[in-house]
């Protein structure tokens, strides 16, 4: 299950780096995997609500856009979440984003991370042999001008990293992803945060090899070949391009 903020759900004509993953799933897993969660749409700028099915690719099965994610939602607000959504959807991997939201408008770096602590928490109320992969904040365009909220975030991450060295367990083991490789905000966002369509497939490569890493899962990113998207053509995506061929029909479903 998908579990983020802003950068994870999306925006109105996005891919998303959850459709990169489930590219990528398709591509590599040696076996079925189930992609679930309470949510499915995009957020919609015009309304600023989370109702917009606008994916770049529209051919991008409605079962596999199942996420846990939300515009302006960080940590503080997955936590009293994440128990009960674990339970209903039989979740059994997180693959979790968050964080910036907390430290630019919530709670600072030390609060952040004990509201990570009560999420895998409650996590593991729901299903004691939950597993999950946890990325870094990524410094984002505030972060490089706030020389403030920079050092917040980065001690957050050192954090993070405590986190999960403090409570990862051979029964529900945890991952610390690493910062995506080649990660350059004015390339890898379309607006200093939100990623770009590289930005979407750095965070799916970062996801990725850390699953292949750390528990055999899928192959090294782009072990398969161009992760190429597919959109109609006559899209009216503003971040659509051409049209290459359909990905494989969804047949499995991450839990």
């Amino acid at each position: 299950m998908f579990v983020g903020d802003s950068m994870t759900i999306g925006s109105t004509g996005d891919f998303t780096w959850r459709y990169r993953m489930w590219q990528h799933l398709e591509a590599t897993s040696d076996g079925p995997f189930r992609i679930v969660g309470p949510r499915h749409t995009l957020h919609e700028p015009t309304t600023g609500a989370p109702s917009s099915t606008a994916y770049a690719d529209p051919r991008f099965p409605e079962e596999a856009r199942c996420h846990l994610a939300g515009w302006g939602e960080g940590w503080l607000h997955m936590a009293p979440l994440i128990g009960d959504t674990v339970r209903r959807y039989e979740a059994d991997t997180l693959l979790v984003s968050l964080g910036l939201i907390d430290l630019g408008f919530y709670t600072n770096a030390e609060q952040t991370a004990e509201n990570v602590r009560e999420f895998m928490a409650r996590a593991r109320e729901a299903a004691p042999h939950i597993r999950a992969v946890l990325m870094p904040v990524i410094p984002n365009v505030r972060a490089a001008a706030d020389p403030a909220f920079g050092a917040e975030c980065t001690r957050f991450n050192e954090l993070l990293a405590k986190a999960v060295a403090d409570l990862a367990t051979p029964g529900s083991p945890l991952l610390l992803a690493s910062e995506p490789d080649g990660w350059e905000t004015d390339r890898a966002t379309y607006d200093g945060t939100h990623p770009s369509e590289r930005g979407e497939r750095l965070l799916a490569g970062a996801f990725a090899d850390a699953m292949h890493q750390g528990w055999g899962v899928g192959g090294p990113y782009g072990a398969a070949g161009p992760h190429r998207d597919g959109v109609r053509r006559g899209s009216t995506s503003p971040r659509a391009h051409t049209a290459p061929p359909a990905p494989p029909p969804y047949a499995h479903g991450l839990r």
